[in-house]
């Protein structure tokens, strides 16, 4: 099983047009700054846009934008913008009830994913867009100065 790319091209988005705050920017040019394809990005964009960290406006001159200021917007909240709140897959079938492992293992990863789960989002919650902005930048400027 493949993981989710979605919370990083979600963060990559955001700090991108944290950058560009003063413009709008296309769907096409951000694929070009994620490198995928412009369908992965409208699709991350659209979560994004329903959890109102961002807004698009049509025709000429158009693009996405950022809503609000990026020191707001904490990687939590990227995370719960474009994933679901599963972190970890259980079971696709149910295991045998009549096995003592398989009728309470279930039980027993949920809590214990649950309990992991909220440690990653607190941990995300550390960190906003502003600061994933200031971090790239200041990675920037170390790599024109060597």
């Amino acid at each position: 099983m493949l993981a989710s790319s979605r919370l990083t091209v979600g963060i990559h988005i955001l700090t991108l047009l944290a950058l560009n705050r003063a413009e709008s920017l296309t769907s096409e040019y951000i694929a070009g700054s994620v490198n995928t394809n412009p369908v992965v990005v409208r699709r991350v964009l659209g979560a994004l846009r329903r959890a109102r960290l961002v807004t698009s406006q049509g025709g000429n001159g158009g693009g996405w934008r950022l809503v609000g200021e990026p020191s707001e917007i904490s990687l939590s909240d990227v995370y719960g913008a474009v994933e679901d709140d599963q972190l970890f897959p259980l079971h696709h079938r149910p295991p045998n009830p009549d096995c003592p492992v398989g009728r309470y293992i279930g039980a027993t990863l949920e809590e214990r994913f649950a309990a992991t789960r909220d440690v990653l989002k607190a941990e995300l919650a550390r960190s906003t867009i502003a600061s994933m902005l200031d971090e790239v930048q200041a990675r920037a400027r170390t790599v024109v100065l060597s």
